[in-house]
C-alpha cells in the first residue's frame, strides 16, 4: 500500500543542494602507450539539487556541470573530465509500506546516480569530475530485522559530447539513454550476519549483468555478462579489527572489438578479488594498519577463442587502488597487487592516508590496460611498477569547505620498459589540490 505518512530509512547516492568544486592536478611523466611528457588540467564541478516532497512521492532534480582548462594536444580527454551543463538526475520516488516482511520500501524511477554495497560493481564516483548515471528503476528494502534488499534495471547514460575537440573546448551537448545497454542487478545486504562467531560481520552476496547489442551511433563489443559476488566484512573502529573480502565471478559472452565486422562472439570466464585486513590503534592520532591486495584476472591466451580478462564496469577502483585523474595508472582488469596502507585522524577535521602497491599483471600476455600498453607475446615481464599514493583532506569549515591534496608515484617496472608500445619514460608523478565547497 502507498502511503504519505514515514520515509523509509534507506539512503542511496546523493549530495548536499548545491557543491561547487575547483582542483588543478599536475603529472610529470607518461605511462600511457604513445604519449609523452608531463600534462596539466584545472577542472571544476558544480552540482545544483533540488527536492520536492508530495505524499509518499519525493521528486528530485540535480544539475551537473563540469568543465576542464588548461589541456594541451596530449591531454587524454575523457568524459570523466567533461560534461558541461547536463542534467544528472531527474527522477521521482515513492514510499510503500505494508509489504511482507519488510520494515521500508522504496521506488525510485527516473535518471538517478548509485551507490550500492563497497561501490565496486556500482558506483556515484567522487573523485572524478563527471559523475556516472543511469535512467531505469531502483527498488530499495529494508526487512524489519535490518537486512536491506536493491534491485535495478536501468540503461547507463553516454555523456557527450565525446569527441576529444568537442571536449577541449567545453562544449555543451545534452547526454542521452544508451538504450542498447542493459544493466541489471539484485543485492543483499545483512548486518551482524555472525554475531556468535565475530560480531559486527555484514554478509552481502549480489548477482549484476550486462547486455548490450549495437546500434547505429553506438557500435559496442555486444558483452552479455553475468557477475555473481559476495562480500564479507567489518568496518573500521577504534580497538578493534576490520576486514573486506570481496569476490565476483563473470561469466558470457563477447567480441573482442566494437568493430562491427566483428561477429564472432568469445566464451568470457573472469574474476577479481579485493581483500584487505586493518586494525585502528587506540592512540591520539588513531592510526589504522592496513595490509591488502587486489586481483582481476587477465586474457592468458588472445587466440583461445576465450576471454578471461576482468574488466571495470560501473564500479569504483579510486578506495583500492589510488588516486585516479590524469593518472590512476591501476583498474581491476589484469592486475595482482598486494600492498598496504597507513590512515590517520588528527582530529575532527583533518584526515590522511598512504598507500603502497607492488602492481604485477595477472597475465604477461595480456595488457596493462590503462596504459594501453600490451606484448601478446608476454616476453616483456609482468611488474608494472611501485604505486604510491598520498592524500590528506582538511575541514576549513565544517561540512561547507573542504581542502584536499594528493600526490601520487609510479616507480615503472619492466612492463612500461621492455613491451613494445611501453612509453619506456620512467617513473611518473602526479599532485593535485582541490577544494569543495557545500552550500
Amino acid at each position: 500500500m502507498v502511503r504519505g505518512r514515514r520515509r523509509p530509512s534507506i539512503t542511496a547516492g546523493g549530495c548536499r543542494c548545491r557543491a561547487k568544486r575547483g582542483g588543478v592536478t599536475r603529472r610529470s611523466g607518461q605511462f600511457r602507450a604513445g604519449g609523452t611528457g608531463g600534462d596539466q588540467l584545472l577542472a571544476f564541478r558544480t552540482l545544483i539539487k533540488a527536492q520536492a516532497t508530495r505524499g509518499a512521492w519525493i521528486f528530485v532534480g540535480e544539475m551537473q556541470d563540469s568543465r576542464s582548462y588548461l589541456g594541451d594536444a596530449g591531454t587524454a580527454y575523457s568524459t570523466s573530465w567533461v560534461n558541461p551543463v547536463d542534467v544528472l538526475q531527474a527522477y521521482g520516488e515513492v514510499a510503500v509500506e505494508d509489504l511482507p516482511g519488510q520494515a521500508t520500501t522504496a521506488i525510485q524511477m527516473g535518471r538517478m546516480t548509485l551507490d550500492i554495497g563497497s561501490r565496486r560493481q556500482v558506483e556515484r564516483v567522487e573523485f572524478a569530475n563527471v559523475i556516472f548515471n543511469y535512467t531505469g528503476v531502483h527498488i530499495r528494502s529494508k526487512t524489519r530485522g535490518g537486512a536491506q534488499w536493491h534491485a535495478l534495471y536501468a540503461v547507463p547514460v553516454t555523456r557527450l559530447p565525446a569527441g576529444r575537440a568537442a571536449l577541449s573546448d567545453n562544449d555543451i551537448s545534452g547526454d542521452e539513454e544508451a538504450t542498447n545497454r542493459k544493466l541489471w542487478g539484485l543485492h543483499y545486504i545483512r548486518p551482524n550476519s555472525f554475531k556468535h562467531l565475530a560480531p559486527g560481520l555484514t554478509a552481502e552476496a549480489f548477482v549484476c549483468g550486462l547486455d548490450e547489442r549495437d546500434s547505429n551511433d553506438n557500435p559496442t563489443p555486444n558483452r552479455h555478462y553475468t557477475t555473481p559476488g559476495f562480500r564479507i566484512s567489518r568496518p573500521p573502529k577504534v580497538g578493534q579489527w576490520d576486514v573486506d573480502v570481496e569476490a565476483a565471478w563473470r561469466y558470457g559472452t563477447r567480441r573482442s572489438s566494437s568493430n562491427t565486422t566483428d561477429v564472432r562472439d568469445l566464451k568470457v570466464r573472469a574474476w577479481t578479488l579485493h581483500a584487505h585486513w586493518g586494525r585502528t590503534l587506540d592512540l591520539k592520532w588513531q592510526p589504522r594498519l592496513v595490509v591488502d591486495y587486489d586481483y582481476a584476472s587477465g586474457d592468458k591466451n588472445p587466440i583461445d577463442g576465450r576471454y578471461d580478462q576482468y574488466e571495470r564496469l560501473f564500479g569504483s577502483r579510486r578506495t583500492d587502488l589510488g588516486n585516479t585523474g590524469i593518472h590512476g595508472p591501476l583498474t581491476p582488469a589484469n592486475i595482482n597487487a598486494p600492498g598496504f596502507r597507513i590512515e590517520v585522524r588528527p582530529n575532527a577535521r583533518t584526515d590522511a592516508r598512504f598507500a603502497y602497491k607492488a602492481a604485477y599483471l595477472a597475465s604477461k600476455a595480456d595488457s596493462w590496460v590503462v596504459a594501453g600498453v600490451r606484448d601478446s607475446q608476454g616476453r616483456s615481464g609482468s611488474f608494472i611498477g611501485h604505486s604510491i599514493d598520498s592524500r590528506m583532506r582538511y575541514w576549513f569549515k565544517p561540512k561547507h569547505l573542504l581542502g584536499e591534496v594528493g600526490v601520487s608515484l609510479l616507480l615503472d617496472g619492466e612492463v612500461g620498459r621492455n613491451a613494445p608500445t611501453g612509453s619506456r619514460q620512467g617513473d611518473t608523478a602526479f599532485g593535485y589540490v582541490q577544494l569543495t565547497g557545500y552550500f
